[in-house]
């Protein structure tokens, strides 16, 4: 089981919660808003001022403010903007934006943060914040803890009020998207291109609706848009990555060579073969993987997931001679374990899919341009390339609860999980972890059987309903 996180506010991924409600207020976020502002700008005071740099002692700390499509966005970017600038830090104010594009564009515009207002998959009136430091990756448990540290102690901050001209300032920048596709279109192989490829693109009318059908156009390819007209409530509502059955349905209808079903933010993607499959983040690392291997552009020739990967992935990666490391639970578990371990490529089963070289988290946009840098490269359709890994049978559960206790202390759930990994006899596996951003604990079952670990997994998520219902 996945370890609990201590703090109060971040979950796996930022801070998530109905919008308008506790932790997602107004005067919460604006909270966070000065926190992340006296935290980085004390960091950006302590650097060092070099020899002939006059202005370098005038310059203002900044931290750039991205969104999704949600209608809360407008609420919770103002407050973040207000306490960001109350603390004497200037703010840049970019609209929507895939999650990838503010880790990209935090480096790139020398940032000293960016934020990101998006609860990601989830529907559209939750909403939640991801933070990056400037060099674009997203923080560790430490900053989190001593960034709510300051949000609950107060103390620290009423401290410091600047005044006067001292007062931050926030700016619109109306260039960034362009920005961004560049750079992702960067991460295509330059001697190809998209000429005569028909495709299907899903962007969950969420933060990817400009960028993304922009990036495959560009590059030339036939794009049939869904997806791409946000009302602030319609983000991932029967759409998207949630739902990639839709795009299925329509690569065989307009006779497409692949469907991209993007999520809420863009940091990840499910695809599609020509033949109407569903392709999943472990089908789509294998492809990546073994292409990346024969190249000799795999780092280690390793593969970062997560314990939510098949077992099969596993086994046909090695049987290819690519290690499997496993990670926690979530692309910023994921990436830290890349980081430690000097790898480039990892990635979750759900989507999120890390290419080190050109992001420095999930970017759903640029693992399916290598999707389609493999088949333009090969020759070879999307559900030849599937076929190199074989997954086992896997039953996923939702298991929605009304309050979070320690798993290990629930001893009728601990007392059904012994007993179906006792079934498995070793030819399979459990995975029972509390979701870090929904009121959700998760199963996974992994066997032979399909229909033993289906009737394992409905017997797990019993006992957790009776627990915790």
């Amino acid at each position: 089981m996945a370890e609990q996180k201590t703090t109060k506010l971040f979950g796996t991924d930022g801070i998530r919660g109905r919008a308008n409600e506790y932790p997602m207020t107004g005067e919460l976020v604006m909270q966070v808003g000065r926190a992340t502002a006296y935290l980085f700008r004390n960091r950006k005071e302590k650097k060092p001022v070099g020899l002939g740099s006059p202005l370098s002692n005038t310059r203002r700390a900044k931290i750039l403010i991205g969104k999704d499509t949600r209608l809360s966005c407008y609420m919770i970017e103002m407050a973040l903007a207000s306490g960001i600038c109350s603390l004497g830090v200037d703010v840049l104010l970019i609209g929507p934006m895939p999650t990838p594009g503010i880790a990209f564009l935090a480096q790139s515009m020398r940032c000293d943060a960016g934020i990101q207002i998006s609860a990601s998959h989830n529907a559209f009136d939750d909403n939640g914040v991801k933070i990056f430091s400037a060099d674009g990756y997203k923080l560790p448990d430490s900053t989190e803890a001593e960034i709510e540290r300051l949000v609950f102690s107060k103390e620290e901050l009423e401290k410091f009020r600047p005044t006067a001209d001292h007062v931050g300032k926030a700016y619109r920048i109306e260039d960034a998207l362009g920005r961004y596709i560049v750079h992702v279109k960067d991460a295509f192989d330059e001697d190809l291109d998209l000429q005569g490829v028909r495709l299907i693109l899903d962007c969950a009318n969420g933060a990817s609706y400009k960028a993304a059908p922009l990036v495959f156009e560009e590059l030339g390819a036939e794009v049939v848009r869904k997806g791409v007209n946000p009302t602030g409530l319609n983000i991932n509502d029967k759409c998207g990555s949630l739902y990639p059955e839709n795009v299925a349905r329509a690569v065989v209808e307009y006779r497409a060579d692949i469907g991209i079903s993007l999520d809420g933010d863009g940091d990840r993607v499910i695809l599609s073969d020509e033949t109407g499959e569903i392709v999943d983040g472990d089908q789509i690392m294998a492809i990546c993987a073994l292409e990346m291997k024969r190249l000799g552009t795999l780092k280690k020739n390793t593969v970062v997931v997560t314990p939510m990967s098949n077992i099969g992935f596993d086994l046909s990666l090695k049987a290819a001679g690519i290690d499997v490391v496993r990670a926690g639970v979530g692309d910023r578990n994921v990436v830290e374990a890349m980081k430690n371990g000097g790898y480039n490529f990892g990635g979750e089963q759900s989507g999120h899919i890390i290419l080190m070289e050109h992001a420095t988290t999930g970017d759903g946009i640029v693992a399916a341009l290598k999707v389609l840098e493999v088949m333009r490269r090969t020759g070879k359709r999307l559900s030849e390339l599937k076929r190199c890994v074989k997954l086992f049978p896997q039953v996923r559960a939702d298991v929605r609860v009304s309050r979070k206790e320690p798993l290990k202390d629930l001893k009728e759930v601990n007392t059904e999980i012994a007993a179906a990994e006792k079934a498995l006899q070793g030819k399979g596996r459990v995975f029972v972890r509390a979701s870090g951003t929904e009121p959700i604990v998760r199963v996974l079952l992994e066997g032979e059987d399909h229909a033993q670990i289906h009737q394992l997994s409905r017997k797990i998520a019993a006992s957790i309903t009776r627990a915790l219902g």
